[in-house]
């Protein structure tokens, strides 16, 4: 197994470096290139790791690999999850991804280079990892990027290192809604949960109300339902990293709003994310949240103000009070 430090994907295998002689390759195999890298998982120092599920057996003139990354049915999906020193949360997210019953997933994980067991935990779970990334990054938006960049499935989702699925199922859901409206995206509810007891719902968060003309009010769908034709990425760009804590906000106001990507809503709780995530954990983060809001409305053309925003407080008061049916 080889190692490539400070590499990116589309760099580990320059040119013809290696003469490659892949065994078996299905047809509808887009980006070949993915399915070469691997990782010993050795320590080194701010190193990047990339892992691909599958066999390789290598040496300096020719390489052999059975892939096993491609299901051939159904079309394949990309879950992304960006974690840095997440090892109390992290065994519950894999484990939420490796449970789904979607024939053909690609399970990319990104780590901000951990220092508390985090990669350890991984370790656990490195024979059902198709890409793994552990490198010191510019923040989570910037691993999210390295994470779509990395992916080779038609259709993106990301789940954090501090959510997870609610049952097996969630993640074709998803997908035979987008599959059934003819889609460019779509999008469900979650519950905020106690992080000490996840059974415990805190706050129900109902995407069925979105519609892009509220975005002016702030808001949005929940981000961790909501999965995405890769090639909208390609076109309309990646996560920018002029946001702390609301450029997931602003990729919405770009596809939903500026690209007029098509949507639809899966009237199903999907995700449980643990209280006290980056937008969840007080004044001050709600503050900056709503300031970035408005940035990300305006660099859109969509006017709006601080004070607009405010309107929508009566109604996310009453999501600590409703719970999913």
């Amino acid at each position: 197994m080889w190692c490539y430090p400070h590499a990116r994907l589309d760099r580990a295998f320059p040119g013809n470096d290696l003469d490659v002689e892949v065994s078996y390759v299905e047809h509808h195999l887009v980006h070949l290139a993915s399915a070469f890298i691997v990782s010993t998982f050795e320590d080194a120092p701010n190193a990047s790791y990339f892992f691909i599920r599958g066999e390789m057996i290598i040496d300096n003139k020719n390489s052999a690999i059975e892939s096993s990354v491609l299901n051939p049915c159904g079309i394949k999906v990309s879950i992304i999850t960006v974690c840095h020193n997440s090892s109390a949360t992290i065994r519950e997210t894999i484990e939420s991804v490796l449970s789904q019953d979607y024939p053909s997933i690609e399970y990319v994980i990104v780590d901000g280079y951990s220092s508390d067991g985090t990669m350890d935990i991984i370790r656990e779970y490195r024979d059902s990892i198709d890409v793994l990334i552990s490198e010191p990054d510019k923040g989570i938006y910037d691993a999210m990027n390295k994470g779509i960049q990395a992916a080779t499935g038609e259709i993106i989702g990301i789940l954090n290192s501090d959510d997870f699925y609610v049952d097996s199922t969630c993640v074709r859901r998803l997908i035979e809604c987008m599959q059934a409206a003819g889609t460019d995206t779509v999008f469900a509810d979650l519950v905020i949960v106690d992080s000490n007891n996840t059974e415990r719902v805190i706050r129900y968060y109902d995407s069925g109300r979105f519609c892009p003309e509220r975005l002016r009010y702030g808001w949005m769908p929940a981000h961790p339902t909501f999965y995405v034709k890769r090639a909208l990425f390609e076109t309309h760009g990646y996560y920018s990293l002029n946001y702390h804590i609301a450029a997931d906000f602003e990729m919405v106001v770009r596809l939903l709003y500026s690209a007029g990507a098509s949507y639809i809503h899966l009237p199903k709780v999907i995700v449980k994310m643990r209280q006290g995530g980056r937008s969840t954990s007080g004044l001050k983060s709600s503050w900056l949240l709503n300031l970035e809001i408005v940035k990300a409305c305006r660099a859109n053309g969509i006017d709006t103000s601080l004070w607009r925003l405010l309107l929508k407080i009566p109604v996310k008061l009453l999501e600590y009070i409703r719970k999913p049916a």
